[in-house]
């Protein structure tokens, strides 16, 4: 099969080939075959096949070829020309020369068309020198225009060397045919990416095939269609791309398309013929996939097949390297503390679940003060907004005269993080979650615990290479505004709050959002709060003071008047004193049962508090907990800010206690709202009634041959891909719709019965719902929510297809909403601003008359493909921000600034006059989502006021949630 992979055939005679096997049951010829057709070229290979297609195969399609190849009297065993390289088209070879992301803009410009039918190999080296940004724009003419003819898959970027990511994707179509994106430049690099390269990560998405047939592709329909692809790899030209790891995304990736799959699969790079590979050294070079995987960790080494893959899966964190050489730091691992009951003796007894003890520090260890200061202290989701003195602080770091003065000196001018979410990859062994910073640790010291540790180091691999590396995903920052959910406020209703306490709490929020068309700050608020729907541009025009009744502020108000609406009637109302914070064990011990530690803005704070964590569904998800302050926290942390510490201390931990939370990462919401503590009343917290176990059927990893192992991993992609569990979906849309039974029952002491059966129900779900969310990572077998618990009618304001009019809290929240009215501005007059009433040269008139007639058609054609019309559309508008600006934004343009200004105004007169024209306001989108920059700067000097510039996490901190 290794032998079979490594002779590619031109993609059209792959292509007739498979056809052949499907439509007559065949098998694909074997390696010596392959390459005796490689041999004699793509045309008569494919009058060959062309000829089998037409006959009824009696024995097997390889007779059948070797009987016409004996026909024509071609040589049977034709001498490669290296023994270690498969013959491959001259075509192939010259893309082999090119720079990899060169060649494979070349490919994707190419659409679907075979690259022989649009280019040759003398014109591919005639690019090979060209500067990147020259090289795309002549292929964009030559190639692009012809096989793609869509200008928002051209891949126009003015720096192609800004040290962004290049991410590569490969469409794989239900016939087999592939299909290349990009590259399309990102700020943001996985650890796989990191370690391997861009280059050689391919980002591979498997077509659903349901546009055709309208029904979802099974598990067993998507193996038998690309299951080939996990066995021979995806070939880019001369390179073998193999695949290596997926992961499901969820929620937050479905989010942001909802049309297409959460599961992400990548394939990396195993082997390459191409030139300009030859003298390059690369670290997956003559490794096995073992030893490939076996770099990033030995996930060898877990119980079964579901858990190799959701652990394996952490090299796909967006995270930030640490600038760390950890083999000159001593990675410890300390002793978990258990959780324990009261005994004769001190020590206590340790409290056991299904043999395993309960453990009080989950997930949490420490970092010593030194290497901390390495670490930015705004991260969030694996990016920072640099902080200028990290560079410095390193520098010292690395003397090894510093003296603790000059530490303290820094940390006046820089605030350690308190606490560090991160995956730890040290000597094969893999671990994840959170380190506190440590005053007390000595230098260049990290202390783990084993419930840290996803996958141990295996001892019998003691001279494997490895990759090792600290990688962080968050930091604990000041916390934004909190938003109460559905979740929430159903527990919280059930727990004695008031109707009227959440319907008061609705309409001061909805005044606040009526505010946005009169009121500055409200105004502000809004376009900070949902400023990714337009890149920030309302913000930018409030901020330079133009006036909020200008036309198309105006419109961009109502849209987000109206996405604050929705975000009411979905129950995130604004409740003030309740903020979210990364929680953590106390180290001092001082902590009782009931106590946390909550350090915020201005240090500790006391008093009682409500605390939560989400997904939350079970009445005692809600802890009222006691805050108080711990002197001897100093000595720890310093003063560092933002955290929750729980007590080390009882028979089981208070974070567990919260929906099965835990301390390697997790954030808690805090309340210190004093009618909230007024009215709730706490429940019994959750007590898991069914565990997961490992299915004793399961076959370990290392049951499986090299080969089965990469067929049983891809299967469990596909499985994980076209079949996803709908088990959290049901139980918790179930669970949903018998807590507001609950609700409306609460008060009828009539149906007493009733109301102890829907109770029962929902736990039964809760159950359901807790355990198939950690199902993967502890290898259980897939459970499913039973018949006789999933629910088939909804509250109404879930907005099923099947629902009833529900009168719980969340019910009249959503009718509320609905019965305020969204201001209506579409048949307002289109107005432009006095000030940019000036004379533009005609010269810029006339660019942008044609641009703006190539951007309307450009836009037509992005948004006619509803599963990518999101991302299609930002490419559009990128590139035209690109042909203003000469760069991606107004900063780094290389243009003279009067030009800029002149261009902008054209763009603005241009599109506003066809927005007047039309009598469509929302036409003037253009103007402000492309020139937008520079119409700010423009009319801030028209005004003769001086612009301040600003970081978002300051007005997002200020004004924002």
């Amino acid at each position: 099969m290794a032998e079979q992979q490594n002779v590619i055939l031109p993609t059209s005679v792959e292509n007739l080939i498979d056809s052949i096997c499907k439509e007559q049951n065949q098998l694909p010829p074997d390696a010596k075959l392959r390459r005796q057709l490689a041999a004699i070229g793509e045309q008569q290979a494919l009058h060959i096949l062309s000829k089998i297609s037409k006959n009824k195969i009696r024995h097997t399609l390889s007779a059948f070829i070797l009987h016409m190849l004996k026909q024509q009297s071609l040589p049977l065993s034709p001498s490669p020309p290296n023994p270690t390289r498969p013959p491959h088209s001259s075509l192939l070879h010259a893309l082999g020369e090119l720079e990899f992301r060169k060649a494979f803009l070349l490919l994707s410009y190419a659409g679907g068309e075979c690259l022989e039918n649009v280019t040759t190999a003398e014109y591919i080296r005639s690019l090979k020198d060209l500067p990147m940004a020259t090289f795309e724009k002549t292929v964009w003419e030559a190639v692009g225009q012809k096989c793609v003819n869509r200008e928002s898959d051209r891949r126009l970027y003015v720096d192609w060397d800004s040290g962004k990511s290049h991410v590569y994707h490969c469409y794989v179509s239900s016939d087999g045919n592939l299909r290349f994106k990009g590259p399309i430049l990102q700020s943001m690099r996985t650890h796989l990416q990191k370690c391997l390269g861009d280059e050689n990560v391919l980002l591979v998405k498997f077509d659903d095939d349901r546009s055709v047939r309208n029904v979802r592709t099974s598990a067993e329909e998507a193996n038998a269609l690309y299951g080939k692809f996990g066995k021979e790899g995806i070939c880019v030209g001369l390179r073998l791309y193999r695949f290596f790891v997926f992961k499901d995304g969820g929620k937050e990736e479905k989010k942001k398309d909802p049309t297409t799959s959460s599961v992400k699969c990548y394939f990396v790079r195993i082997e390459s013929y191409c030139s300009v590979d030859e003298s390059a050294s690369y670290v997956l070079s003559n490794k096995t996939m073992f030893e490939a995987r076996s770099l990033f960790m030995h996930v060898h080494t877990l119980p079964s097949l579901d858990k190799y893959m959701a652990r394996f899966s952490l090299i796909l964190s967006k995270t930030l390297k640490l600038d760390i050489d950890l083999a000159t730091v001593s990675v410890k691992t300390i002793q978990d503390e258990y959780c324990k009951v009261k005994s004769i003796d001190e020590n206590g007894n340790i409290v056991y679940d299904n043999g395993k003890p309960r453990i009080l520090t989950d997930g949490t260890g420490f970092i010593s003060e030194d290497l901390a200061l390495l670490c930015p202290n705004n991260v969030s989701k694996g990016t920072s907004v640099e902080n200028k003195y990290i560079q410095e602080i390193r520098n010292l770091v690395e003397l090894e005269d510093m003296s603790k003065a000059m530490i303290e000196a820094k940390l006046n001018t820089h605030q350690l993080p308190l606490l560090i979410q991160c995956r730890l990859f040290h000597m094969g062994s893999a671990m994840k979650g959170t380190l506190l910073v440590n005053r007390k640790l000595p230098p260049r010291t990290i202390q783990v615990r084993p419930s840290m540790i996803k996958v141990e180091t295996d001892s019998s691999l003691p001279n494997i290479q490895t990759i090792n590396s600290m990688e962080v995903v968050t930091t604990s920052n000041k916390p934004n505004r909190a938003y109460l959910s559905r979740q929430l406020i159903t527990l919280l209703s059930y727990g004695g709050v008031p109707n009227e306490f959440f319907m008061g709490i609705l309409r001061s929020n909805l005044e606040d959002a009526d505010l946005v068309y009169t009121k500055k700050r409200a105004a502000l608020r809004a376009s900070i709060n949902h400023g990714e729907m337009d890149e920030y541009n309302a913000a930018g025009m409030i901020l330079c003071g133009i006036p909020l009744d200008e036309t198309f502020l105006q419109y961009r108000l109502s849209i987000l008047a109206k996405a604050e609406r929705k975000r009411l009637r979905g129950g995130k109302l604004y409740v003030p004193d309740c903020f979210y914070l990364m929680g953590t064990v106390d180290p001092t011990g001082s902590l009782k049962k009931n106590q946390v530690c909550i350090i915020h803005e201005n240090g500790q704070i006391t008093g009682d508090v409500l605390v939560y964590r989400n997904p939350g569904l079970h009445f005692g998800d809600i802890h009222v907990m006691h805050a108080r302050s711990v002197e001897g926290l100093e000595s720890f942390v310093g003063h560092s800010k933002y955290a929750i510490f729980f007590p080390c201390v009882g028979p089981r931990s208070v974070a567990d206690e919260i929906a099965g939370g835990d301390f390697d990462g997790d954030m808690y919401w805090v309340s210190k709202h004093p009618e909230l503590l007024q009215y709730f009343r706490k429940s019994d917290p959750w007590i898991e009634r069914s565990s997961v176990r490992l299915d004793s059927n399961v076959r370990k990893p290392s049951a499986f041959s090299a080969e089965e192992l990469e067929e049983e991993l891809f299967r469990l992609y596909l499985e994980t891909r076209f079949q996803p569990s709908s088990t959290m979906g049901v139980a918790a849309d179930s669970c949903v719709a018998l807590m507001d039974r609950l609700l409306t029952l609460r008060n009828d002491c009539s149906k007493e019965n009733e109301k102890e059966h829907v109770k029962e129900n929902i736990l039964k779900l809760i159950d359901i719902y807790y355990v198939a969310l950690d199902a993967p990572k502890k290898g259980g077998r897939k459970i499913q929510v039973p018949k006789d618990l999933a629910v088939e009618m909804f509250p109404h304001y879930m907005e099923k297809d099947r629902s009833f009019t529900s009168t719980s809290i969340l019910g009249l929240i959503y009718d509320e909403v609905s019965r305020w009215q969204t201001k209506d501005i579409s048949m307002k007059e289109i107005r432009k601003l006095s000030c940019f009433d000036i004379e533009v040269p005609s010269s810029c008139m006339q660019k942008w008359e044609t641009l703006y007639e190539e951007y309307r058609k450009d836009m037509t054609n992005a948004l006619k493909d509803n599963s990518r019309a999101n991302d299609e559309a930002a490419e559009v508008i990128r590139i035209y921000k690109e042909k203003l600006y000469g760069a991606a934004n107004m900063e780094d343009s290389p243009k003279n600034i009067r030009d800029i200004y002149n261009e902008a105004l054209a763009v603005y007169h241009v599109t506003y006059n066809y927005a007047i024209q039309t009598n469509s306001v929302s036409k003037c989108s253009f103007a402000w989502t492309v020139a937008g920059s520079a119409l700010t700067s423009l009319y801030t000097i028209k005004q003769n006021e001086k612009a301040l510039n600003s970081a978002l996490s300051v007005l997002r901190e200020i004004f924002g949630s």
